[in-house]
């Protein structure tokens, strides 16, 4: 076996905890633009860190053979993207915060996901 459970929990923690703080940047860098656009910012990358979560713990949870391993995996995509879809329409429509401001958050907590893969080591 070349990656064991605790190495991916490692990685699954480190991912969520660099999304967080992508949060608080995105956020900071907006705060220029005005409160509405940095609460928006944050609140977009902290979406995709929540999604994150969700999928490590759900994948995580224990041990188990193959097809309950995919069935886990499966089951926290599907969570996580009810999580950001959702929290998007409450950010959007009900809190009617800017859009661009949380789509730029959201993208730029998912390009901590891909460049912590690249750089796992």
């Amino acid at each position: 076996m070349l990656n064991s459970l605790a190495s991916g929990r490692r990685l699954a923690l480190r991912i969520i905890l660099l999304q967080l703080a992508v949060a608080l940047l995105a956020g900071l860098a907006f705060l220029m633009l005005g409160r509405r656009e940095a609460v928006a910012a944050a609140a977009g990358a902290a979406l995709v860190a929540l999604g994150t979560a969700l999928v490590s713990a759900r994948f995580f949870s224990g041990l188990g053979g193959a097809g309950l391993a995919l069935s886990r995996l499966l089951t926290g995509m599907f969570l996580k993207w009810i999580v950001i879809v959702g929290g998007l329409v409450v950010i959007l429509f009900q809190l009617k915060l800017p859009p661009l401001a949380a789509i730029t958050g959201l993208a730029a907590a998912y390009a901590v996901y891909l460049l912590a893969f690249r750089f796992k080591g």
